[in-house]
């Protein structure tokens, strides 16, 4: 039998005592009154929405100010206190919380898109209790009927007071708080080696990529790729105009998003009825990103090696060359490729890169054998990293399950009759 098992047995054997919201303390709102300006040059912390929804334990370490005056009535935090975000855009995600553990330094206040709850008898539930227990399946359950919407689900805060929520004795909470303090810490601590490991896969596949498509110490042609092909621009279609089945099409948000160094297939189409207005790009053709939302995106491309033409967007170009489609591509990520590309970019609020810029640029010719040879490379090491990118992610998700799974099964308790 487990410590928690023996306390239970001891303490509350017949169950423990569940209690609504509304019994045991009030909710209380975020910023009120303030507009866009008193965020620019503020006076006073607040935790913000992110916050909250990024963390169990409030971070009070805060760098988001906001300006308060001193006869403002506004809510500042407690300690104890378990704040919420009150909206989200997919009902699971809507009331995820945080509890204040420490009593801030200063006074803190609310973001106005979140809610506070603080209990009438601070006693009754340790503060490391309520960061599990909120978070725990049976009273997210609750959480999320308490919402409504369509587009963006809002909490009710009359239907969130109905949520009800088991209160056993203070050595038991101590005891689980214990528990899954050093199962979250172990939980950190996998994830960050996990993720530094694909970092340092990363970081091994650019440097050997940028070594190979170097050719510092080789006698190799390089050409401005207007010398070796030419350059088309897509046209406007809309997210309006997809459909399941039609004209195979890439939007440059795709670029970013869904394709990596080639493609043979894709993931959007649009109505066929649009094909005489719309331009392709052919099988090898490198299809580029124009506009990006930073210096460093824009330019991002995809070989396309579908075996029929594709539509484009008119925020993307089509390079049609004779080079190796998968060596462009690739030249197109290194580093030495970028220091050149910035030189272009066009730095208004959306980065845009023309096609007469792209034109200026050089590009190494090796021969086809050579560029054959740098792509089996290549490609093996992209795979590789692909691999632990699914993989590592995959791994990471299983722990959180695992972890989600004995949170839970701690938090279960029979209800007292």
């Amino acid at each position: 039998m487990s410590r928690i098992d023996t306390l239970i047995a001891e303490l509350c054997p017949d169950g423990v005592e569940f209690k609504a919201l509304e019994e045991l303390g009030v909710t209380y709102g975020g910023l009120t009154g303030k507009t866009k300006a008193d965020f620019s040059d503020g006076n006073a912390r607040f935790v913000s929405y992110k916050n909250i929804f990024n963390n169990l334990a409030v971070n009070l370490d805060l760098d988001d100010f906001v300006k308060v005056g001193p006869d403002e009535s506004q809510n500042s935090l407690a300690i104890g206190d378990v704040l919420f975000t009150g909206s989200s855009e997919t009902p699971d995600e809507v009331g995820m919380s945080a509890v204040v553990l420490a009593k801030p330094s200063e006074a803190t206040f609310l973001n106005s898109f979140c809610f506070g709850y603080r209990f009438n008898d601070d006693a009754l539930l340790l503060p490391g209790f309520s960061k599990y227990i909120f978070r725990s399946d049976v009273v997210r359950q609750q959480i999320v009927m308490s919402a409504s919407g369509v587009t963006r689900f809002n909490i009710s805060k009359k239907r969130f007071l109905k949520v009800r929520i088991p209160i056993p004795p203070k050595e038991i909470q101590q005891e689980i708080v214990k528990i899954l303090d050093a199962f979250t810490e172990l939980e950190a601590e996998l994830e960050a080696e996990l993720e530094a490991e694909l970092e340092a896969r990363r970081r091994q596949y650019t440097y050997y990529r940028d070594a190979l498509l170097a050719f510092s110490d080789q006698d190799i042609r390089w050409a401005a790729m207007a010398e070796v092909g030419e350059f088309f621009r897509g046209r406007r279609f809309t997210k309006a105009d997809y459909v399941e089945d039609g004209v195979p099409c890439i939007h440059y948000g795709d670029i970013y998003t869904q394709y990596g160094t080639a493609t043979e297939k894709t993931v959007s189409h649009v109505r066929a009825d649009m094909a005489s207005s719309l331009r392709f790009a052919q099988p090898g053709d490198l299809i580029i990103a124009g506009v990006g939302e930073t210096v460093e995106d824009v330019g991002k491309a995809v070989a396309w090696l579908g075996h029929d033409e594709v539509a484009i967007h008119d925020d993307c170009f089509a390079f049609r060359h004779s080079l190796n489609p998968r060596f462009v591509s690739y030249y197109f990520q290194s580093t030495a490729f970028h220091a050149e590309k910035n030189k272009f970019v066009a730095r208004a609020k959306v980065k845009r890169l023309s096609a007469e810029s792209l034109a200026k640029l050089a590009i190494p010719v090796p021969s086809p054998e050579e560029q054959a040879r740098i792509v089996a490379i290549l490609d093996k090491f992209d795979a590789l990293v692909n691999d632990i990118s699914i993989g590592l992610p995959a791994e990471i998700a299983a722990r959180r399950r695992q972890y989600a799974y004995y949170r839970d099964r701690l938090l279960t308790f029979k209800e007292a009759a």
